[in-house]
């Protein structure tokens, strides 16, 4: 796919949703961070949450728990017990949260012009300077 009809598509999708969600206020760096691990996991407990987050950010249980129960009062994350412990689950949508980012993104930094932010990105943002997080697995070429 060509650089400019992924950004055309990109930019589209953002803008396509008007759920509930997506009136939020964006997450701070470290909620987002545990949201991040969440999203991945599914569900988890604390103690679960903080053994994923351990390679991005080694925080204490303490403070994982704090984090965790700031979101499920912000309404992003459910929790139920279970045994002597609690089981959270993201209820805040990755999706959404991505929507939310873009649109403040768009409103801030390209005067709410989504023109302005494909122009960018299709003239000053060079892929092949873009470090992804996650290494891609190689392709096995036998199954081709």
């Amino acid at each position: 796919m060509e650089n400019s009809s992924y950004s055309v598509f990109f930019v589209e999708c953002m803008f396509t949703d008007s759920s509930p969600e997506t009136s939020q206020r964006l997450l701070p760096p470290l909620e987002l961070a545990v949201m991040r691990s969440l999203w991945s996991l599914e569900k988890a407990t604390v103690a679960e949450v903080k053994q994923a987050m351990a390679t991005e950010r080694n925080l204490a249980y303490t403070t994982v728990l704090t984090l965790l129960d700031r979101l499920t009062r912000k309404g992003a994350v459910s929790r139920r017990k279970q045994g002597r412990s609690f089981v959270y689950k993201p209820l805040l949508a990755r999706r959404s949260e991505r929507e939310q980012a873009v649109r403040r993104l768009v409103e801030e930094h390209f005067d709410g012009s989504q023109r302005e932010l494909r122009t960018y990105l299709d003239s000053e943002v060079k892929t092949d300077n873009v470090t992804p997080r996650f290494e891609p697995e190689p392709i096995d070429s036998t199954l081709l």
